[in-house]
């Protein structure tokens, strides 16, 4: 115990946190709060990971895809309201196949503008009348849809969208993906279900900078191309990249779904009424149009669009989506056992967890891994 604790004294940081997005921020937060000495290195030229948001003629514009924040979680919006306040918006998407508007997510209002029904029961008859009766478990996403939503639907609102989406015809997709698709049969165009929903006000890249704020931070580094001299920096190495990267793809890469975003400055207040408008028939390429003005309200005399394109993965581009089938998560599980056994290394968020996290997800493991932290040193300097 003498020699780790004059280890600790010789060097300069207990954390190096590899990585400035939500969880390494977080992380590097609550440990330096705790006293600990931090150090956070990024690959990219900017904080933030993919909620990184910047100004542009009065608009704060996402640069990685639309983030809304929702959380019923009473720790995790008492710990993102240190840094931000947030505003009322509501996240209401709209469908638009062939000129024609729908609801999202599938709700009374949905189903009156596809079926001119009013009420819930003839809702229900609808959808009933439509569904695919099948005396088996659905064998893939196209029998799973029609079995829950029926032909219209289907066809109107996620056979060509997922089809863009997944790069994949949908009866090649688990029906695993579409099992939990809401169905609402009252009129509430809210997507998400969580107590707490909003944008924080002044973009997201001011929460990383306060939540950084006294942390050594150091842009364009990347860890991996000089990983000794920067794990001789600190005592533990808090990770999160992907984690097939950190061992150098020994059991094969794990997949992820990537994105190409197409932005344009419009020369009107007002381009489409709406801060998300997904385009769902396979004709058209870009799977939506994000109006980021809307996100906050900005009153500006131009606006600013983003059409967001899925292209196939290679391990050059920005991981977005794990796509977590059997094949994928059983490469995960070898990786994840080495992780296990690591010594002094912590492994953490959406890459090198290879999960599917919201934002609040992302900042709740990162308590927990702090909280795990200083649960360890307070036992390892507790006399037995």
């Amino acid at each position: 115990m003498t020699v780790e604790f004059n280890m600790r004294k010789m060097l300069k940081y207990d954390y190096v946190i590899v990585g400035a997005g939500m969880f390494g921020a977080t992380f590097a937060r609550l440990m330096t709060d705790r006293g600990k000495r931090c150090l956070v290195v990024e690959k990219r030229k900017h904080i933030g990971g993919n909620c990184y948001t910047d100004n542009v003629e009065g608009i704060n514009v996402h640069r990685y895809g639309a983030h809304i924040f929702h959380t019923s979680n009473e720790k995790v919006w008492k710990f993102i309201n240190r840094f931000t306040s947030f505003n009322n918006y509501i996240n209401s998407p709209i469908a638009n196949f062939e000129g024609k508007l729908y609801s999202l997510p599938f709700n009374m209002h949905t189903f009156n503008q596809m079926w001119g029904v009013i009420t819930p029961e003839e809702a229900y008859a609808k959808l009933e009348e439509q569904r695919l009766k099948l005396e088996r478990e659905p064998q893939n996403l196209e029998e799973q849809a029609l079995s829950m939503v029926g032909k219209d639907i289907y066809e109107r609102l996620i056979r060509g969208y997922t089809t863009k989406q997944w790069m994949t015809d949908p009866q090649k997709l688990p029906s695993s993906i579409i099992k939990r698709l809401p169905l609402r049969f009252t009129y509430n165009n809210n997507y998400f279900n969580d107590k707490y929903q909003g944008i924080p006000i002044g973009g997201y890249t001011k929460i990383f900078e306060r939540m950084l704020e006294g942390i050594e931070v150091r842009c364009n580094i990347d860890y991996l191309s000089d990983r000794a001299s920067i794990d001789e920096l600190g005592h533990t190495v808090v990770y999160t990249g992907k984690i097939d990267e950190f061992y150098d793809y020994r059991f094969g890469e794990l997949q992820y779904r990537t994105l190409r975003f197409e932005n344009e400055l419009v020369s009107t207040k007002n381009y489409q009424g709406n801060a998300v408008i997904n385009y769902t028939s396979q004709d058209i390429p870009y799977t939506r149009i994000i109006e980021h003005k809307h996100f906050e309200n900005s009153q500006t005399e131009s606006t600013y669009i983003t059409r967001e394109y899925p292209e196939a993965w290679s391990k050059e581009k920005i991981p977005y989506y794990p796509v977590n089938d059997d094949v994928n998560n059983g490469k995960f599980l070898q990786y994840k056992k080495l992780a296990k056994v690591e010594e002094n290394v912590i492994f953490g968020g959406r890459l090198a967890e290879y999960r599917y996290y919201d934002m609040h997800n992302v900042i709740n493991s990162a308590i927990t891994a702090s909280q795990k932290e200083t649960s360890k040193q307070l036992t390892k300097s507790t006399p037995a």
